[in-house]
C-alpha cells in the first residue's frame, strides 16, 4: 500500500474512532450494552453485538452492519455517520415518539425482545417524528421536515431514493381528529393509533388508551411526489408484548382535492368558497360526500371515514394542502 494509501485508511479509522469516543456512543443505541464494537453505517448508530444480529436479520437495505474494528469501512459510510452524529442525534429522531410506558430493551434483554423493539424502530418506523420522512439514500435523514421553517422550505423540495430524484409538489397536512366505535382488540377495548402511509413516507399518530372513541387531534404532515397514490389510513391497536393488531383501513383519494387547489389557482387570494368534492360510492370509504373548501386562504377538507375490513369503525379527518410554491 502507498503512503497516501496508509493516511487515507488512518485518517478514516480516526474519524471512527473519534466519534466512538463520544460519551452517547459508548452504549448501544438500543439496549444501552457498554462498549459496542458494531455500527449500522447507514443509520448511523453504534450497537453491541448482540443488537448487531437483529439488525442484520433486517437487510442491508434497512441496516448494513460493520464492525468498527474488523470491516474496511468506505469514506462513504464514514462521512455518514459523521453526519448524523452518532447514537443521541439518531435516537432523538427514531425514539422520538416511543409510547408511555414503554420499556426499551436492556443488556440482559432475550433476542426475542430486542427483534420486536429493533425492528418495529427502524424497519417499521414505528416511533419516528411523525414530520420527517426517511427514504432510501446514503444517509437517511435525507428529507424533507415540513414541520420545520415552513415558510421559507417550501419553493423546493426534493429526495433522492432507490428510484432516482423524486420531485414533490406539496404538503399534505392531515388532522387525524378522532375515532369512533372502534374494534375491541383487547379484553373489553383497545389502544389505537393511527399509521398514515404515501408512497414511501409513513407517519403516525400516539397511542390513545383504553379507548374506543379516541380524540387524537394530531397533525401529521406528508410530502406529495408528482406522481401520488391514494393516502393509505390504517389503525392499530398497540400491544406490549405481541405485534400490533390491525383495527381496520381505509384509503383517501387525492385528486379531487389536489386537481381543485390547481385549478383555482393561490388560495390567499380568493374568499372562503367551495371548490370541489370528492363524492361517497360504493367504491371508496367515505360515509358522506367530502367538500373542499378555500377557508381563510387555506385548502381544505373534511373526510369522514368508514374503516374497511373491520366489525366497525369510523375516523374523522381535516386536511389541508400547501403547494411548493406558494
Amino acid at each position: 500500500m502507498s503512503r497516501h494509501g496508509l493516511s487515507s485508511s488512518a485518517g478514516k479509522t480516526r474519524k471512527l474512532k473519534e466519534l466512538l469516543s463520544k460519551s452517547d456512543n459508548r452504549i448501544c443505541a438500543d439496549c444501552g450494552a457498554p462498549d459496542p464494537k458494531w455500527a449500522s453505517a447507514n443509520i448511523g448508530v453504534f450497537i453491541c453485538l448482540k443488537c448487531c444480529g437483529v439488525h442484520r436479520s433486517l437487510g442491508t437495505h434497512i441496516s448494513k452492519v460493520l464492525s468498527v474494528t474488523l470491516d474496511e469501512w468506505t469514506d462513504e459510510e464514514i462521512d455518514s455517520m459523521v453526519e448524523v452524529g452518532g447514537n443521541s442525534y439518531a435516537n432523538a429522531i427514531y425514539e422520538a415518539f416511543l409510547p408511555e410506558g414503554y420499556y426499551k430493551p436492556n443488556a440482559d434483554s432475550s433476542h426475542e425482545v430486542r427483534a420486536v423493539f429493533i425492528r418495529s424502530k427502524y424497519e417499521l418506523q414505528e416511533f419516528l417524528k411523525p414530520s420527517l420522512r426517511i427514504v432510501s439514500s446514503k444517509s437517511p435523514f435525507q428529507s424533507c421536515d415540513s414541520g420545520k421553517d415552513m415558510d421559507s422550505s417550501l419553493d423546493s423540495c426534493s429526495f433522492k431514493s432507490a428510484a432516482g430524484m423524486v420531485e414533490f409538489i406539496g404538503i399534505l397536512e392531515v388532522k387525524v381528529i378522532k375515532g369512533k366505535k372502534l374494534a375491541v382488540r383487547d379484553m373489553l377495548t383497545s389502544d389505537p393509533y393511527v399509521v398514515l402511509t404515501l408512497g414511501q413516507q409513513r407517519a403516525r399518530t400516539a397511542v390513545i388508551k383504553s379507548n374506543l372513541n379516541p380524540v387524537w387531534n394530531e397533525v401529521l404532515k406528508l410530502s406529495v411526489p408528482e406522481q401520488y397514490d391514494p393516502l393509505k389510513l390504517e389503525v392499530f391497536d398497540h400491544d406490549m408484548l405481541s405485534a400490533d393488531d390491525i383495527m381496520g383501513e381505509a384509503e383517501v383519494d387525492l385528486q379531487p382535492m389536489i386537481t381543485s387547489a390547481m385549478a383555482f389557482g393561490d388560495p390567499e387570494l380568493l374568499a372562503n368558497m367551495q371548490i370541489g368534492k370528492w363524492l361517497q360510492s360504493h367504491d371508496n370509504a367515505l360515509i358522506e360526500d367530502s367538500p373542499i373548501n378555500i377557508v381563510d386562504g387555506k385548502v381544505r377538507q373534511e373526510v369522514s371515514l368508514k374503516l374497511q375490513n373491520v366489525e366497525s369503525g369510523e375516523v374523522d379527518l381535516e386536511l389541508e394542502w400547501i403547494p411548493l410554491n406558494q
